[in-house]
């Protein structure tokens, strides 16, 4: 019987296959005391366990093709960071010396602990990196149980051809999908080398390392899909559907010729894309557009060029700051960072956003239990304001690498006048510093984002102590409407068209193009193409998306005439209800 099961689109097109189910990412732990002349003994299964996956997990990076993504070679560092996490080293040495815990049950005790926390922080991508700490704990036990890893290419033979599968291609095999709990950052390695067309996995979220490698991979997948694996059975025929984040099980042959017909379609669409690639952005009445990339790692700068960006126009640097057991990076190794994103652009412009985590992070452990909001907490340039001399490292870092190629210093979350002042003042005193040592260092452009809607409300304050302005709609979205996106329950509310948001969007657009200042919209919202004509139609000339997302916006963009669109976009602007004109337009 034909159902469909709904989770979260992370990754564009369609895939169909036979299902392929990956174990639980939970295995079964025994729970028992020990005697005292075995707590050494125990601890040796700890360590001997951890070895095994460091090694493992080493094994896997020197063994990277050349096409696996950055992504997948950062979030495997991210792995061997938590492996040697004091905090998981101690707290497991502590639950078998104090308490005569076996080893399996320490472990998975300290697990709870440390994931508590990681649900406590605010920020949306800390949050979900409890998932790699879970991933980490559960392949060590797999090592002190003896189980393979839960990912490995399926073997070959001969497989009998359906109804369905005739349908698709009677001369190849069938293709796979995966079906799954999780997927660690090393399965996804795994799951690269194989036959597999896409996957679906139970939990996620859209800045889980799935769905980032997902989409630097350009493989459709369906993330948070819930009982996605309890209720698919192996050999199961799906349809994965990645841009509705809808999964259709044991579909009929009218359904599954549908699709088929889809995923041509779709294949067909990204070969005519990728001509696209070297053509300028410029709309059919001439106006030039910047379309920019968001990145994380500075590897990533090279997928921006082969994507055809014309500069990183949101350069994430707290990717460089997490899960360091508490040790901040210092100047010299961000230094060398920022210079190898820089670097890696060619001559491109750089902006670089300074720090954006919350005081709940590990980094900061003194604030982790004293917000009971942490949204509206010490975040992002308030944090980085309250320990200067932190701020001032990476401004340095920052100012060094400018004299490698053109920079934009991007500051965020921004609301006051005096938080202006005190970052500015900042800024100065790092060249001082530089000064006083002789230290060579470049111009850079200073810019604020515009995520606060206090900050849209007085942008022409803001526009006469910055350069440029950047747009997080992610933010802006969610403090406008008092949303938490990230919570299921009022998910549903999260409206990138409520008409408050729109307004302020556009105010923010007129106010720095009235000024002849540069205003980028650097949000999910830059990189979704339903809402292209209507940014164009308000005046925006700046987007900055993920790069797999650049070439299905610039052909938006080839599209548009934004003398026709600019009548249309205020009709949108001054309805009650703006989702149904954008979808008549």
């Amino acid at each position: 019987m034909t159902f469909s099961i709904h989770g979260l689109p992370v990754s564009r097109g369609i895939a169909i296959g036979r299902a392929v189910l990956v174990a639980s990412s939970r295995i079964d732990v025994a729970h028992y005391f020990i005697e005292a002349d075995q707590v050494a003994a125990e601890i040796v299964r700890v360590r001997n366990g951890r070895n095994a996956v460091i090694d493992e997990l080493q094994r896997l990076q020197a063994d990277m093709p050349p096409d696996a993504p950055p992504e997948l070679a950062a979030l495997l560092d991210v792995h061997l960071m938590l492996l040697q996490d004091e905090a998981l080293v101690s707290g497991v040495k502590h639950w078998i010396t104090d308490r005569l815990y076996n080893a399996e049950w320490a472990l998975t005790t300290q697990l709870e602990i440390i994931a508590r926390q990681f649900d406590e922080m605010e920020d949306e991508y800390l949050r979900e990196r409890k998932a790699d700490l879970e991933q980490v704990v559960e392949r060590i036990l797999r090592h002190m149980k003896g189980v393979a890893s839960p990912v490995a290419p399926p073997g070959g033979g001969a497989r009998r051809k359906l109804g369905q599968e005739l349908l698709l291609d009677d001369t190849v095999d069938v293709p796979l999908v995966l079906v799954a709990h999780d997927l660690s950052p090393a399965d996804m390695l795994q799951f690269k080398r194989s036959v597999f067309a896409g996957f679906v996995t139970d939990v996620g979220g859209k800045t889980s390392h799935t769905a980032i490698v997902a989409r630097s991979m350009d493989i459709p997948a369906v993330v948070g899909a819930r009982a996605a694996s309890q209720l698919v059975r192996q050999d199961d025929w799906v349809i994965i559907d990645g841009d509705a984040g809808v999964v259709i099980v044991d579909p009929s042959a009218i359904i599954l010729a549908e699709y088929g017909f889809r995923q041509r379609q779709g294949s067909l669409e990204r070969e005519r894309l990728s001509r696209l690639r070297h053509t300028p952005a410029v709309t059919l009445d001439g106006q030039p557009i910047e379309l920019l990339a968001n990145i994380e790692q500075p590897a990533d700068a090279a997928v921006a060029v082969r994507a055809g960006a014309v500069g990183v126009g949101l350069f994430r640097s707290e990717f460089l700051f997490m899960d360091r057991a508490g040790h901040l990076p210092d100047e010299e190794a961000q230094y060398q960072a920022y210079r190898e994103a820089v670097e890696g652009m060619q001559g491109l412009p750089v902006t670089l956003r300074t720090i954006d985590v919350g005081a709940d992070k590990p980094l900061d452990k003194s604030h982790k239990d004293t917000h009971l909001n942490p949204a509206l907490g010490l975040r992002a340039i308030r944090w980085s304001l309250a320990d200067p001399a932190m701020f001032r490292t990476q401004l340095r870092a920052v100012l060094r690498a400018a004299a490698h190629g053109p920079v934009n210093l991007l500051f965020p979350m921004l609301a006051h006048v005096t938080e202006i002042r005190q970052t500015l003042a900042q800024v100065d005193l790092a060249r001082a510093e530089l000064d006083a040592r002789g230290a060579t260092y470049g111009a850079v452009q200073l810019g604020a984002m515009i995520e606060v809607p206090a900050a849209a409300l007085i942008v022409r304050s803001f526009l006469r102590h910055f350069d440029f302005l950047s747009i997080g709609t992610n933010d802006l979205i969610q403090y406008t409407l008092a949303i938490d996106r990230v919570d299921e329950a009022v998910a549903h509310l999260y409206d990138p068209l409520h008409p408050a948001v729109l307004r302020l969007v556009a105010d923010v657009i007129a106010a720095g193009n009235a000024l002849g200042k540069s205003v980028c919209v650097c949000g999910e919202t830059a990189g979704d193409v339903t809402m292209t004509r209507l940014l164009l139609g308000l005046g925006l000339r700046s987007f900055s998306m993920h790069p797999a997302q650049i070439l299905a916006v610039k052909q938006e963009v080839l599209r548009a005439d934004t003398r026709k669109l600019a009548a249309w976009a205020r009709q949108v602007l001054e309805s009650d209800d703006p989702a149904a004109l954008l979808a008549s337009g």
